[in-house]
């Protein structure tokens, strides 16, 4: 009974409150209130603890100016070269022909190729008929002179006979003319042989100058005449030139004596030459002339062939850029300048010649404006930019 009074009684005991569980809230609840409180601080001294730039109007745009390097070019005297092309060709080209009657060609004494002199004999031609000819006329002279030798002979007899009064004057007179009339067939005669001669020497095809066989057009056994044309053909001395053809602005400017550098087509190797004439006419279809540039000899260069010229036609001062300067388009060459108010400006120019050191400006610049001098391709006239000098 006092075991179940005492149960009874532990039952019936209200329950006392779970401190730890509580605890434990009240300890995170404190936590969070505090990083809460932190995050709030952080926040409110970022929006207010700093100034805030001035806002953009609404609607309007933040500007933003690029960067970019300009160069003052300047002027710089540079050598003007032009480029032109051509073909090669002999300098005196020599055609070579039959000058006599002609006939059968017996013998060619040449090849493309050779070196000959002036008067050496190039071919011969068969000249059997022109030596009995000239056989005859020799017996002809023969004759003329024994008839000569008469006519002295008696015109002394007479002479001795005159004086003695045994023959007239009249007589003597008459063999003084027998005389001079035998001693005139005499230079007739001569003179018809040599006539036969130079005939018969005309036979042989000799070069006119000494140079080089650039063509042999005869064969022997083939029959020529004055009517055959052209049987050889020679360069006068081996002399080359490349006739090269150039615009009529080009032409303008060029001149006698300007020299030249002559590469072959497929051929890296270049040869020293000098403009030696320019042409006085412009072809009206073309719109173009020519300027001959002599050159020496030497076998790569052949007659016919192609190639290229560089002429320096003199020196200009013009201002100079990098090609990262120059821009171009439908409408043409040209670059952008920075004016004072930094703003970019298109500006026309006329290209010259480019080499290692740059493009020449041969027209449109001064050379004391800004000129953009790259990443022109990204910009716009007026637009405005942040200009760094960049030495020239």
């Amino acid at each position: 009974m006092n075991y179940e009074s005492r149960t009874i009684a532990q039952d019936e005991r209200p329950a006392l409150p779970d401190y730890d569980g509580e605890g434990r809230r009240r300890k995170r609840n404190i936590v969070v209130g505090v990083v809460v409180a932190l995050l709030v601080a952080a926040l409110a001294w970022t929006v207010f603890g700093h100034k805030k730039p001035a806002a953009a109007p609404a609607g309007a745009a933040v500007e933003q100016v690029p960067s970019v390097s300009v160069i003052v070019p300047g002027r710089s005297t540079v050598d003007r070269t032009i480029s032109a092309t051509g073909t090669i060709a002999a300098r005196v080209d020599m055609p070579v022909g039959v000058a006599g009657e002609g006939g059968m060609v017996t013998a060619v004494r040449v090849q493309p190729g050779q070196w000959v002199n002036a008067g050496q004999v190039l071919a011969s031609v068969d000249r059997s008929v022109q030596n009995q000819t000239a056989q005859s006329l020799a017996a002809q002279i023969s004759v003329a002179r024994s008839d000569q030798s008469i006519a002295q002979s008696e015109l002394d007899r007479a002479a001795q006979l005159v004086d003695r009064g045994f023959i007239s004057k009249a007589d003597l007179q008459r063999k003084q003319a027998t005389l001079n009339s035998a001693a005139a067939r005499v230079k007739v005669a001569q003179a018809t042989l040599r006539e036969a001669q130079a005939r018969t020497g005309r036979l042989d095809i000799r070069a006119p100058a000494a140079g080089l066989v650039l063509a042999r057009n005869v064969e022997p056994g083939q029959v020529v005449s004055a009517g055959s044309g052209m049987l050889f053909r020679m360069a006068k001395g081996g002399q080359m030139e490349l006739r090269a053809q150039m615009s009529e602005q080009d032409l303008t400017t060029m001149h006698v004596g300007a020299p030249a550098v002559v590469t072959p087509v497929g051929s890296t190797q270049s040869f020293k030459g000098e403009v030696w004439q320019v042409s006085p006419v412009i072809d009206p279809q073309s719109r173009q002339g020519i300027a001959r540039v002599a050159l020496k000899y030497d076998t790569a260069l052949r007659p016919g062939g192609f190639a290229q010229a560089e002429i320096t036609s003199g020196a200009a001062s013009v201002p100079q850029l990098p090609e990262s300067a120059v821009q171009s388009d439908r409408k043409g060459n040209y670059v952008y300048v920075v004016g004072a108010d930094n703003k970019v400006a298109r500006r026309a120019v006329t290209v010259g010649q480019v080499t290692d050191q740059g493009v020449s400006v041969t027209g449109g610049l001064t050379g004391s404006e800004r000129v953009v001098s790259s990443a022109g391709a990204f910009l716009s006239p007026g637009q405005k930019v942040k200009p760094i000098n960049k030495a020239s």
